[in-house]
């Protein structure tokens, strides 16, 4: 910390000075900047470096580092055609402009001091950073290691991802995929082409919405309870539509939290089957168990012998938003065409992050990581339920998950949520707005609250404390 300090202040004194200089001029040498300053050698290397990514100076080895030369102004240019030649074509049924609005509020961080109950990845202090580190370095290692992998991925890393799905799936069955949204993408534009409906839980992921409008695909919503989609109006759908696909997320869904039980997992398979149509599993949240959730159902995939499921799932939510490395499984013929999508849109996946994450999944410190998250998530679960059922008796909580990482709250009706939230964010606290994960309009406002990452107890307190404070200020 302190190091990444001295190099910011050098940077800021440097970055100061360089008005004396002519472009072109030669800066003080680096044995002159570490006397000047008082401060290492390496200091004054990232330093120069930092400045040199700025385009503000340039280095020659052997000869020094220089003032860059002035960059001409770009010409300013006229960018008003592109409103037309962007917008829908006549013959496109469904405009492919894409919202990115509910993916980002998941990624973007928030302002310093801002509490961050709309994170989507585990607080740095829940992740396995030195396993990481560790399995990266021994990853680069390993004989071949930034070698070509194969375009389906390394055959020890899918048969690994074919035994955690189970039910006879075989490593031939399974494609690496860069993370989740990449697995989920592919499926998508695989298995659907442009202007068909696709049918999806409500609510659900905003970034698989967004994914499926960019493909111009016409987004279905079924409704769901507190037992995840009722089959019942899932048939319906089916029937109306025509659709040839459904997006499921049936173990701790996202935003609702809801585990489909037994009966319902064999009906929403039979439902696709008889309908001609494939159900794409997003299983995200397997990983994410709490410690009292009790055993898992196994995938959907591990019981569907005729190929109606097509699985998604990854590594990159139980242990690095970096470490996208994900797995699509599927059994049939629609396999060679999910195989094409991903080769002529990504090639592979980088061997490292393969061979890493193979190191860690087979390291002694992965079944620690995993007991540790699901003894965590569970700890900050009770304390915020038990936070909002005090301090905010206002918001409506109808289902406690047993995993995944956040609670799906209801909004008294005369409570608009944007109000809220932006009240909420001048208190301090950044929450994630309900209205993106409905693909029509939402039944009542909503917001989603992550406990996963923030750093603990005493900032969920803190974070609760401020959203009262927020909606004091709105109600009255």
């Amino acid at each position: 910390m302190q190091e990444r300090s001295s190099v910011a202040e050098l940077a800021k004194t440097l970055r100061a000075e360089l008005d004396r200089y002519s472009p072109g001029g030669k800066l003080p040498s680096s044995r002159t900047l570490v006397e000047r300053h008082r401060v290492s050698p390496v200091t004054v290397s990232r330093a120069l470096a930092q400045l040199a990514a700025e385009g503000l100076v340039v280095t020659r080895p052997g000869a020094g580092a220089f003032k860059a030369e002035t960059r001409a102004a770009p010409a300013s240019g006229d960018t008003s055609w592109q409103e037309l030649a962007l917008s829908a074509d006549a013959a496109e049924l469904v405009p492919r402009a894409v919202d990115a609005s509910g993916v980002l509020v998941t990624l973007a961080a928030p302002p310093p001091g801002v509490v961050e109950f709309n994170g989507g990845y585990l607080h740095p202090s829940l992740q396995p950073e030195r396993a990481l580190a560790a399995a990266l370095a021994r990853a680069g290692r390993r004989p071949g290691a930034w070698g070509r992998p194969p375009t389906d991925g390394l055959t020890d890393l899918r048969e690994w991802f074919a035994r955690e799905i189970g039910g006879g799936v075989t490593g031939a069955e399974v494609l690496i995929t860069a993370g989740g949204q990449s697995a989920l993408t592919t499926a998508l534009r695989a298995l659907t082409a442009p202007g068909t409906p696709v049918l999806v839980e409500s609510p659900t992921y905003p970034g698989m919405l967004a994914v499926a409008r960019a493909a111009g695909l016409r987004p279905v919503p079924v409704p769901t309870d507190t037992d995840g989609i009722r089959p019942d109006l899932l048939e319906a759908a089916f029937r109306a539509t025509g659709a040839r696909v459904l997006v499921s997320q049936p173990l701790f869904q996202n935003p609702t939290g809801a585990l489909l039980p037994p009966s319902r997992r064999r009906e929403v398979v039979r439902i696709a089957r008889a309908a001609g149509a494939f159900v794409v599993e997003d299983d995200f949240a397997r990983r994410l168990v709490h410690e009292d959730a009790g055993p898992l159902p196994p995938p959907l995939a591990a019981d569907d012998p005729d190929g109606v499921v097509v699985h998604v799932c990854s590594l990159t939510k139980i242990t690095s938003a970096s470490l996208r490395v994900g797995a699509l499984a599927a059994r049939g013929p629609v396999l060679e065409r999910l195989r094409a999508i991903q080769v002529v849109d990504s090639f592979f996946v980088p061997r490292p992050l393969q061979e890493a994450a193979l190191e860690l999944v087979g390291s002694p410190a992965w079944p620690r990581h995993l007991r540790t998250v699901s003894q965590e998530l569970k700890a900050r679960r009770d304390v915020l339920t038990a936070a909002v059922a005090l301090r905010l008796p206002e918001l409506a909580l109808p289902h406690v998950p047993s995993g995944g990482y956040h609670l799906w709250l209801r909004l008294p009706d005369a409570l608009p949520e944007a109000a809220l939230l932006a009240a909420a964010l001048r208190a301090g606290v950044a929450a994630a707005p309900g209205r993106p994960y409905f693909c029509a309009e939402p039944p009542a406002g909503h917001i989603r609250l992550s406990f996963a990452g923030v750093a603990g107890p005493t900032e969920i307190h803190e974070g609760v404390r401020r959203l009262r404070t927020a909606l004091d200020e709105l109600l009255p």
